[in-house]
């Protein structure tokens, strides 16, 4: 039976080709950040790539579905809640990662401590994810013709997409701060002199290895793609659920699924377990009172 595309909750009829290659190509990124995590003794990876990583897989794997089953609700609503919830646990992995390169370089040149920076911005974190979840709820669970449930979940994903996009602007801003006191040498606090009692204390200048240009270069990029689906996902909203965004499969293949598949994989080739694991074991920085986030254990 042939359906009328504009009859089916998309708006068209998820492409089979394209579902199937998303479906394999998180789930690959997600199986060797699940090895990489182990290998390198990182469990954080677990809870954050890794589960990005399953619920992208998960989300792609509901929109394959449909494409089979057009005017089937449960893989609507599974691809829906899923694929608005991935990348906020990859973002998460942003936010650790970073305070551990702030503890290498120095806390000094860092309005937050390591250990503040990664609480502040995962909290944020957590507020977006759970409410971008209510919203998705929402609205995958709002009966046929109900406008005002889909609405209604339309506006509070609305909601927590544009505090996730704000946070992400805050994290760029206060990073970048970071980085132009620590390239210029311009600590927020005095440094002290070989052996004093503020030097124990963490105050000091890490040396920037290759590894942690790469790292960083790594970040920069992940956060770039990041900000893209974001901004994708907040004009999407704005424009509803019958506006010509949402409903041109173009748009969120390219500025959601190829953007997240990106960030994926630029930390699979540029791991932090690589690039910054060895480099704590090695650095000769002391760490600070406000330790960071352990981006290894034993």
């Amino acid at each position: 039976m042939d359906i009328d595309p504009s009859e089916t909750s998309y708006g068209y009829i998820p492409t089979q080709s394209t579902c199937f290659v998303f479906v394999v190509l998180f789930g690959i990124s997600t199986a060797l950040h699940l090895g990489q995590g182990v290998w390198y003794r990182m469990w954080w990876i677990l809870p954050t790539i890794v589960l990005a990583g399953a619920l992208e897989c998960l989300g792609w794997a509901g929109r394959l579905w449909s494409s089979y089953s057009p005017l089937n609700d449960s893989a609507f609503m599974i691809q829906i809640v899923s694929i608005i919830l991935g990348p906020t646990p990859l973002l998460a992995a942003n936010f650790i990662i970073l305070g551990a390169l702030i503890r290498l370089l120095g806390p000094v040149y860092s309005r937050l401590g390591p250990r503040v920076y990664s609480i502040v911005f995962l909290s944020c974190d957590i507020i977006s994810l759970i409410v971008q979840g209510a919203g998705g709820g929402i609205a995958a669970s709002a009966e046929d013709g109900d406008v005002d449930g889909t609405k209604l979940g339309g506006n509070i994903m609305l909601a927590g997409i544009s505090f996730q996009l704000a946070v992400i602007v805050i994290y760029s801003i206060v990073s970048g701060e970071f980085l132009w006191r620590y390239f210029t040498d311009r600590p927020l606090r005095a440094k002290a002199t070989n052996g004093s009692q503020a030097t124990l204390s963490g105050i000091y200048r890490g040396d920037l290895t290759m590894k942690l240009k790469v790292m960083l270069g790594a970040l920069a990029f992940d956060l770039l793609v990041l900000f893209i689906r974001s901004v994708y996902r907040v004009i999407e909203l704005q424009d509803g659920w019958n506006g010509r965004i949402i409903t041109t499969e173009v748009y969120f293949n390219v500025l959601d699924g190829a953007m997240i598949i990106l960030a994926m994989y630029t930390f699979n080739f540029a791991h932090p377990g690589l690039l910054l694991g060895r480099s704590m074991g090695k650095t000769d920085a002391v760490p600070s009172n406000d330790s960071d986030v352990e981006m290894r254990t034993t």
